[in-house]
């Protein structure tokens, strides 16, 4: 009997192990933007990063600012932490010289998923920050030559390894619809949609070309249920919202880029036989916590836990001097345009234990 149980402990064990670890995902490797930086802003801005370094930023989980642009943990926080590997480190601060044995982030706050000089370009339209995918993937090529140099070293490192390729693209559309010259104009970033989801895709593809076996996609999140949208963009037209109280034409227009992202997804996963390309759904994961905000604690979805006393806690950014609104534990939007830890769990969850994943990350492997 003494054995028999031993036995069973023992296998117990040993797959809550593999569960915890995920054994082939030996390193995770991210891009993105606010989303899931983990600390490259805060260091490529030296000594002028903003109130991201400052309380409250960071108070809920590592009790102190740690780059990241919510109280505590990020999206890519839970994947690691799930997949049993430590914190990934932001890649600027060991470009040249870490050599990222469990993997690094090389998300930006602020990034875009096409380059700034696109934008003006095409429209005359100066973006406000400088970091876009291209960089990202450029730094990312450049650390792969010095940690694992040459083709069959680079392969084998990738294989494996975890990519995350975002989620990106959103500041495509949020530096957009927040300048003031632009906000009126909703044409202009649905006829550059498509290139923004074809920018995400080709760097998939890129990835793959690199050696990539298992690569997430996210889509874009419920932006009508942001509470900066739903200030800049109130109205008196009951139509207007949908029965949630989000504005409905901006959720109409996120679920337009997420199905030509989709459509993409799919094209490369029928010319890139044997590769595994996740597509995480964030839009329906926070969407939980819209519909049954209660369910997660949650008290109103729609209002910001840091900011002002404007509708929906807007009218002041979030910084040392901003108003807390309670717990952010109760709340899903955090400075009313990125989520609180809490939220971000709810939809990390989602995606590594479904429904919010084409495969379940935890059992991607």
């Amino acid at each position: 009997m003494g054995r028999s149980i031993l036995l069973l402990v023992s296998a117990v064990l040993l797959l809550n192990a593999h569960l915890g670890s995920c054994g082939c995902f030996k390193r995770i490797f991210s891009f993105g933007d606010s989303i899931i930086d983990t600390g490259n802003f805060a260091h490529a801005a030296g000594n002028n990063p903003g109130p991201i370094i400052e309380w409250p930023y960071g108070m809920t989980f590592f009790h102190h600012p740690t780059g990241r642009v919510s109280d505590g943990r990020v999206i890519v926080d839970f994947y690691v932490q799930a997949l049993g590997l430590p914190f990934l480190p932001p890649s600027m601060v060991g470009e040249e010289a870490e050599q990222f044995p469990t993997g690094a982030n090389f998300a930006v706050f602020g990034a875009l998923g096409l380059t700034p000089d696109y934008y003006m370009r095409r429209y005359n339209f100066s973006m406000p920050m400088p970091w876009c995918l291209d960089r990202q993937l450029d730094s990312f090529k450049k650390v792969l030559a010095r940690i694992a140099p040459g083709p069959g070293a680079t392969k084998n490192l990738l294989r494996e390894s975890l990519l995350v390729m975002g989620e990106i693209g959103g500041n495509d559309y949020n530096f957009w619809f927040f300048n003031t010259k632009t906000s009126r104009d909703r044409e202009t970033p649905e006829q550059y949609m498509p290139d923004v989801v074809a920018r995400i895709g080709a760097g998939v593809q890129e990835v793959i070309g690199l050696g990539a076996k298992t690569i997430l996609v996210p889509g874009n999140f419920p932006i009508g249920c942001v509470p900066r949208y739903l200030s800049s963009f109130r109205s008196n037209n009951p139509a207007d919202y949908d029965e949630f109280h989000c504005l409905r034409w901006f959720n109409d227009f996120s679920q337009k880029h997420n199905r030509m992202l989709v459509q993409e997804i799919n094209r490369l996963k029928s010319q890139n036989p044997g590769v595994k390309i996740i597509y995480a759904d964030y839009f329906a994961a926070a969407m939980e916590f819209v519909k049954n905000p209660h369910k997660y604690g949650i008290d109103d979805p729609l209002t910001a836990c840091c900011g002002g006393n404007g509708p929906y806690h807007t009218g002041k950014d979030c910084d040392k001097n901003a108003k807390i609104w309670g717990n952010p534990a109760n709340f899903a939007s955090w400075d009313q345009l990125h989520m609180t830890e809490k939220a971000y769990n709810v939809i990390a969850d989602g995606v590594l234990n479904g429904p919010y994943a084409d495969i379940p990350l935890l059992h991607a492997c």
